[in-house]
């Protein structure tokens, strides 16, 4: 009850600021939402997100925020002389970082804040990589991936310990000097905020937050949406990638230069508001969601904090021999494994000619860059090898996919688990967890959703090193069977 009342004030509050899914101005209204848009739940796909209250066409204006009504950190240091003068003491602070304390400071005012139905509104917690405990780091297995939450604990605590002195300079209550506190703003900033062209940290837009992600699709006219995985816990992320349209045939829709400046949202100078368009068609009560960026899974669970099931930008990388950087120009992050365990067409490429005696590299280099197979003894080389790069990432891990997959099902019934079912490996690893967190608290209860993400992440990461060595293993059959006809 008190949670709808406080979203009732919140929509309230955002409406006396002219934030609207209406593209015509109307009187003061007691909330911002009703004509295009209502927030509404959805456990399998996001937690709390943003429904269509109407058919929405393609190019539909859904959403508009005033300048005045996004957060920035000029907007929070303009108006507070302390925080701003500190701030001229350390010049070498990052944008995020002046955003984050201006955040911090924010929270610091309580009730008195202007921004304090907003701040109200924001999550309690994130499970961004950067909060991941060593335990759960460990949970990743794969070393790439464990490098990277170990590179992100690192540059958060680096981060909070060079503010920590102007948190102190300008009184900030002890528990919003706290590292935990740090990890909150920051992952406030890099989970919900979006692109604006004059400041690098982005802005906070209240209520453009509440849409839930889906990937980039390549039918803009499928009405089905994509789901986005989680526990439920995971609400209302958003960013920026810009599309321009406008609403109800104000512009003609067959336009395609206007249909395709901006893909979901952008700040739109012209009308100095966050604007926010309707990718596809909508029917009423789907949730509309928002696109902002081709995204692996490892980057969704770095910036933002969940991963997808059924993520079509995900990608797996194999470990290259040094030699094979030397023999392409395409970029390292080319040379990777699609998700539904294809090697990509710089991959193919780079091992076919690596696999190619050096003294016969010359003649078939254009072959190779063609996209097209050199020999068949070639190709049975190059699928050998990359095959076998997959098994040994798979067998260097201390479960198998299968195990991963009961331990995910062991992981939601953890509080009735007695050790009685299950694989060994997956059984060592439960009774790590619980060893070390004996009481189901609240501060567990979290440790267990990211420890989820981590199993969830090494799962699809596995699968899609798995589907390669199908995939390898056809083209050799097939390569065979051409040999032998």
């Amino acid at each position: 009850m008190e949670e709808s009342a406080n979203l009732e004030s919140f929509l309230q509050w955002a409406a006396g600021l002219g934030i609207s899914d209406s593209p015509v101005s109307h009187s003061p209204s007691h909330s911002c939402l009703g004509h295009s848009l209502t927030v509404s739940h959805f456990p399998q796909a996001g937690g709390r997100g943003l429904a269509a209250a109407r058919f929405l066409r393609k190019g539909d204006l859904v959403l508009r925020v005033p300048k005045a009504a996004l957060m920035t950190s000029a907007c929070l240091t303009g108006n507070d002389h302390k925080l701003s003068a500190a701030l001229g003491k350390y010049p070498l602070f990052s944008s995020t970082q002046i955003f984050s304390i201006a955040l911090l400071n924010e929270v610091n005012k309580g009730r008195s804040s202007w921004w304090y139905p907003y701040l109200k509104q924001l999550p309690r917690s994130y499970d961004l990589l950067a909060s991941f405990s060593r335990f759960e780091i460990e949970a990743l297995q794969i070393d790439d991936a464990i490098w990277t939450a170990e590179k992100a604990v690192l540059k958060d605590k680096a981060e909070w310990e060079e503010a920590t002195p102007l948190m102190c300079e300008v009184n900030l209550k002890p528990q919003l000097r706290t590292f935990i506190a740090w990890l909150w703003a920051s992952a406030t900033i890099s989970s919900r905020s979006m692109h604006i062209p004059w400041d690098t940290a982005g802005c906070l837009c209240p209520v453009g937050d509440y849409f839930n992600y889906t990937p980039l699709e390549e039918n803009p006219y499928h009405l089905k949406t994509a789901e986005v995985c989680g526990d439920g816990s995971f609400s209302h992320i958003a960013s920026s990638f810009e599309r321009e349209s406008t609403d109800n045939s104000t512009e003609d829709p067959s336009d395609d230069a206007n249909m395709d400046r901006l893909i979901d949202a952008g700040y739109n100078e012209a009308v100095a508001c966050y604007c926010f368009y309707a990718k596809r068609y909508y029917c009423k009560g789907e949730q509309v969601l928002l696109s902002y960026g081709t995204y692996t899974n490892l980057e969704l669970l770095e910036h933002y904090g969940f991963i997808l099931e059924q993520n079509p930008n995900d990608k797996a990388y194999i470990p290259m021999e040094t030699e094979m950087y030397s023999l392409c120009s395409w970029p390292k992050d080319s040379l990777y494994i699609s998700q539904d365990g294809n090697p990509s067409f710089a991959l193919l490429s780079t091992v076919r000619l690596w696999a190619t005696p050096a003294n016969m590299r010359r003649s078939v280099k254009h072959v190779a860059f063609s996209g097209q197979r050199i020999s068949d003894e070639n190709e049975v080389a190059v699928m050998k090898w990359i095959a076998m790069k997959c098994r040994v990432l798979l067998s260097s891990c201390s479960t198998s996919i299968d195990e991963d997959a009961l331990l995910l099902n062991m992981i939601d019934k953890i509080e009735d688990y007695t050790g009685e079912e299950g694989p060994p490996g997956s059984c060592d690893e439960i009774r790590t967890f619980l060893e070390g967190n004996r009481i189901m608290s609240g501060k567990t209860r979290r440790s267990v959703c990211r420890w989820k993400l981590a199993v969830q992440w090494r799962h699809t990461h596995k699968k899609i090193l798995s589907d390669c060595i199908s995939y390898c293993t056809k083209v050799l059959d097939n390569v065979v069977d051409d040999i032998i006809q």
